[in-house]
C-alpha cells in the first residue's frame, strides 16, 4: 500500500477514534511525554538559551525517532502500517476533548452558574478565571476553541501528511513543550525560548490552514477573509492571530481585547471589530465549525500527500 493511502486510512481511523473515544483517562501518550520533558528539564535545566534549545532538541528529537523507529519496524505490513498511523492520530489530536470541555464550561454558562464555569476554565485555557464575568468567560472558551482547532488537530494532520508518524510525534511534542516551557515568565524566558520559537514554525502551516478552511466552513466567508486580513498581523501571536480573526470573521463576532495571564493583564487588539459581543451560544457554534475544520483538514492534508507522493513516483 502506497505512503498516501496509509496515511489517509489511519488518519481518518484515528480522527474517529477520537469522536469515539476521545482522550483517555489515564496514561494518556501526551501525559507520558510531559513527565519525561519534565524529567529531562529537571536534569538540564539552567538560566540559559543555550540550554532551553538542547532541552528542545531531546525532547522533540526522541520524539521523531520513536515514531520513525515504529514505523520503519511495521513497514512490511499494510495493516501495521495503518494501525499505527491510526494510533499515533489518535494520541495527538485532541478534538474531542476540546469540544467536551468548552461545552462544559458552556453548559455552566447557560444554567447561570458563572462559579463552576469559572472551575472549569482552566481545563481549557490558562486565563485568570476570577477576572472575568460571564461573557468574558464565553469569549475566552472561543478564542481557546479557535486556537486549539489549530494546535490539537489540524497542525498535527499537516505534519503527518508531511511526515508520516514522525510527523505527528513530532508536531504534538514541539505543541507541548511549547505549554510547558514556551511562556515569558521568570523561569523560562531564556530557557523556553526555543520551545517558543520552534512552535511558531511548526504551528505557521496549520495556522494558515486552519484560518482558510474556517472562511470556508463558517457561515460568513466574506467577513473571514476581512478580520483575517485586517486584524491578524495585529495579534502578539502569528499563528492564533490568522486563527482567532478568521473564527471572529466566520462567526459574525468580536475577539481579544483585554485579558488575564498568571495575574499578568495584557491589552491585545480586538479582532473583528465590526462583529458583535460573544454571546454563550456562540460556544456550540464554535465547536461546530471547528469540527467542520478538522474534517476539512484531514481531506486537504490526504489529499496534498497524495499529490505529493504521485509527483515524486
Amino acid at each position: 500500500m502506497r505512503a498516501d493511502r496509509v496515511f489517509a486510512y489511519g488518519a481518518a481511523a484515528g480522527l474517529l477514534g477520537d469522536q469515539l473515544l476521545g482522550d483517555p483517562r489515564r496514561g494518556h501518550p501526551v501525559a507520558v511525554f510531559g513527565r519525561a520533558a519534565g524529567a529531562v528539564e529537571r536534569v538540564l535545566w539552567r538560566d540559559h538559551r543555550g540550554w532551553g534549545a538542547l532541552h528542545t532538541a531531546v525532547c522533540v528529537g526522541g520524539a521523531v525517532a520513536l515514531g520513525a523507529a515504529a514505523q520503519s519496524l511495521v513497514r512490511p505490513s499494510r495493516a501495521a502500517s495503518v494501525a499505527l498511523t491510526a494510533a499515533a492520530t489518535w494520541a495527538v489530536v485532541g478534538g474531542t476533548s476540546l469540544a467536551r470541555e468548552a461545552r462544559t464550561v458552556g453548559r455552566a454558562l447557560e444554567a447561570g452558574d458563572v462559579e463552576a464555569a469559572r472551575a472549569r476554565l482552566p481545563h481549557l485555557c490558562g486565563r485568570d478565571p476570577q477576572a472575568l464575568d460571564a461573557d468574558g468567560i464565553a469569549r475566552a472558551v472561543v478564542e481557546s476553541v479557535a486556537e486549539n482547532t489549530s494546535d490539537a488537530v489540524v497542525g498535527a494532520l499537516v505534519w503527518g501528511a508531511v511526515g508520516g508518524v514522525p510527523g505527528l510525534l513530532g508536531f504534538r511534542a514541539v505543541n507541548t513543550l511549547d505549554a510547558m516551557v514556551g511562556h515569558r515568565s521568570a523561569r523560562y524566558r531564556r530557557y523556553g525560548w526555543a520551545s517558543a520559537r520552534l512552535d511558531d514554525v511548526a504551528g505557521w502551516p496549520g495556522a494558515r490552514l486552519t484560518a482558510g478552511l474556517a472562511t470556508v466552513a463558517g457561515g460568513d466567508p466574506a467577513g473571514a477573509v476581512r478580520a483575517w486580513r485586517a486584524d491578524a498581523g495585529r495579534h502578539p501571536s502569528p499563528n492564533a492571530g490568522p486563527v482567532e480573526a478568521s473564527f471572529a470573521g466566520a462567526l459574525g463576532v468580536r475577539l481579544g481585547g483585554t485579558l488575564s495571564y498568571g495575574g499578568r493583564v495584557e491589552h491585545r487588539p480586538v479582532l473583528n471589530r465590526e462583529g458583535r459581543p460573544v454571546r454563550v451560544g456562540d460556544i456550540e457554534r464554535a465547536v461546530r465549525l471547528s469540527r467542520r475544520v478538522g474534517l476539512l483538514a484531514l481531506g486537504v492534508s490526504a489529499g496534498a500527500r497524495a499529490l505529493l507522493k504521485g509527483r515524486s513516483s
